[in-house]
């Protein structure tokens, strides 16, 4: 961690954010799990993958286990989740994977030393995501594959609904929101303006091809999902999960105890329309982004 361009990120993520992924680590996957098969269509047999914002390792150990005789390399900020990468990986047994604590916009990677780069909902909080980009193209090898998933517009999905309860309240105070970063109203990048390093900041697929594109990449392709996750056994389960994510409780933070209560409430009660058999489903809204190095 000799060089480390995110250092905001690095904070969050080695504080109560990266602890409440990393406690919560089969709740996160639940989420997001139902984008996975997506990403590893891009896999073969063989391949060396880099997983970028590899957090507690999902998509890494389903990588390596696709790659077969390949092998699988995950990076991220966050020691706390790291550390439950590293436990499920030698629980499952996977042995062609390994874990790295590094900054991916500026680690020196081995050139042209994977085949293929991989992120689920990773990629979105480089500070400089021309340079962050262009350091994992000279990672590819030529001709090497990269697909991550990134959130569109929050409110073009359910979690807008279940979010509502924060639309009225103020923003808080300081700096800005945590690495998860603050669901407001109007955090989405105006079309073609440069990213802003925060979760919505690949959001506008304009701007994605322009950043892979100056980044040295070809072939770059936007194609819009929208995919399922749980969030929980029943409303009241879900709502308490969302009110402790990072952003949530940073919202909720600066409030009086009685007005978070309510608030806590409300989130609860938007999540039953959206409670079934399954538990609460809500769809969220990502991009799937290919491209590739030349050559």
């Amino acid at each position: 961690m000799a060089d480390i361009r995110n250092d905001q990120q690095e904070q969050a993520w080695n504080g109560y954010e990266g602890r409440h992924w990393a406690t919560h680590r089969h709740r996160y996957d639940a989420v997001n799990g139902g984008f996975n098969e997506m990403l590893l269509a891009a896999v073969r047999p063989g391949d060396r993958v880099l997983d970028v914002g590899c957090g507690t390792g999902h998509l890494t150990r389903l990588a390596a286990a696709r790659s077969g005789t390949g092998t699988a390399l995950g990076i991220d900020l966050s020691a706390p989740m790291l550390a439950a990468a590293r436990a499920a990986a030698a629980a499952e047994a996977v042995s062609n994977v390994d874990f790295l604590r590094a900054d991916a916009q500026v680690h020196p990677f081995a050139p042209a030393g994977h085949d293929v780069v991989l992120s689920r909902f990773g990629v979105m909080f480089f500070g400089d995501p021309v340079a962050a980009f262009a350091n994992l193209t000279r990672a590819l090898r030529p001709g090497g594959r990269l697909a991550f998933v990134c959130l569109d517009d929050w409110r073009r999905g359910d979690l807008g609904a279940a979010l509502a309860p924060l639309a009225a309240l103020p923003d808080p105070p300081g700096d800005g929101a945590p690495s998860g970063g603050a669901p407001a109203g109007d955090d989405v990048p105006a079309r073609g303006d440069a990213p802003t390093g925060g979760p919505l900041s690949l959001a506008d697929p304009v701007v994605t091809r322009r950043v892979l594109t100056d980044a040295g990449l070809v072939d770059v392709d936007c194609a819009r999902h929208e995919v399922a996750g749980t969030w929980g056994r029943d409303a009241a389960d879900a709502g308490a999960f969302l009110a402790g994510w990072g952003p949530v409780r940073h919202r909720l933070a600066p409030l009086g105890p009685a007005v978070a209560d309510r608030v806590r409430g409300e989130l609860v009660a938007a999540m039953r329309p959206y409670t079934g058999p399954d538990g609460v489903r809500l769809r969220t809204a990502a991009w799937l982004v290919t491209a590739r190095r030349p050559g």
